[in-house]
């Protein structure tokens, strides 16, 4: 099959596109021909050694685990799934290849509205986004959320999904993006090329941070008393959080990957209109180095996403 591997840490240039054997499949798994693959920030930053401490990669190795495609094979001791079934989820073999091998409990049935591009943005976008705002932040309908890069994989479709909950939703985003957040369900975006966010925005019952640095230090300020912090990418400092009673957390999720469950109910919201993917830039999979360019610059719309020839 076609591949992309990484041999050593380092940058872009480490995506090497190569033919490789396709994975034996373990009577537990389901081997997966893959027709798409999400690329997620979390995925540059493996490459460049940022996580080796605690996460140090085995080399050679496939990058990648959001994923859509088609069951090609299905192990002895699965259940509920058969050979040609459309499928979408994560992995932990790496998905920016042919195929990939997953776990039942990681998969489900992509809805026959979504395409399969739009279907690897879930994993890692959606749910991430979910879980943030509806596991870890408790936000109900009638309360107001403050989501920084509102624009982005992750923040895109927090906006949606807060929007669809019924809450009052502010953004912060680039000028370029502003029309664009509020297209996706936004009452009040913020420029923060032109502003700075908490001499606008107050009394916020939960933050959605995606930046991290200093944006997450000043964010607190934004909190009403009670209020919740959830980061995505650090842990607050909790002097903050005692001195003005409110809740600081990083983000976290119920287990490695999302849930069969969780996954089918953010397709369905889709599939009838409710909320939509959005695809910042299509690539093919050769192209992976480009991909991950593009997802360190940030600024981008939505998810980027590898896609396969016919073959895959």
């Amino acid at each position: 099959m076609q591949a992309i591997r990484v041999h050593q840490y380092g940058g872009p240039e480490q995506l090497k596109f190569e033919r490789i054997p396709i994975p034996a499949l373990p009577p537990d798994q389901v081997l997966i021909r893959v027709r798409a693959a999400g690329v997620l920030p979390i995925e540059w930053k493996i490459r460049q050694g940022l996580f080796r401490a605690f996460m140090p990669t085995a080399f050679p190795s496939i990058p990648g685990s959001s994923f859509s495609g088609i069951v090609e094979e299905v192990g002895s001791l699965v259940t509920g799934l058969q050979r040609g079934q459309a499928v979408f989820g994560r992995s932990s073999q790496g998905t920016y290849a042919e195929y990939t091998l997953a776990s039942p409990e990681t998969i489900a049935l992509k809805p026959e509205p979504l395409s399969f591009d739009e279907a690897a943005t879930i994993s890692g976008g959606a749910t991430t986004a979910w879980n943030a705002l509806f596991k870890n932040g408790e936000l109900q309908a009638g309360q107001r959320v403050l989501i920084h890069g509102a624009a982005g994989g992750v923040g895109s479709f927090a906006v949606q999904l807060a929007h669809w909950k019924g809450v009052h939703v502010i953004g912060t985003a680039s000028t370029a993006n502003l029309d664009f957040v509020r297209s996706l369900g936004a009452e009040h975006v913020i420029d923060y090329t032109a502003a700075r966010f908490e001499q606008v925005a107050h009394d916020v019952d939960l933050m959605l941070d995606t930046i991290g640095g200093e944006t997450l230090q000043r964010s607190v300020a934004v909190l009403k008393p009670g209020g919740t912090l959830v980061s995505l990418l650090e842990q607050p400092s909790q002097e903050q959080a005692c001195e003005r009673g409110i809740r600081l957390m990083k983000h976290t999720a119920e287990q490695p990957f999302p849930s069969t469950n969780l996954l089918q109910t953010i397709a369905q919201l889709i599939a009838e209109g409710e909320i939509k993917a959005v695809i910042a830039s299509l690539l093919p999979l050769r192209e992976a180095s480009h991909a991950h360019e593009l997802s360190q610059s940030g600024h981008g719309r939505g998810r980027i996403v590898l896609h396969m020839d016919e073959r895959g």
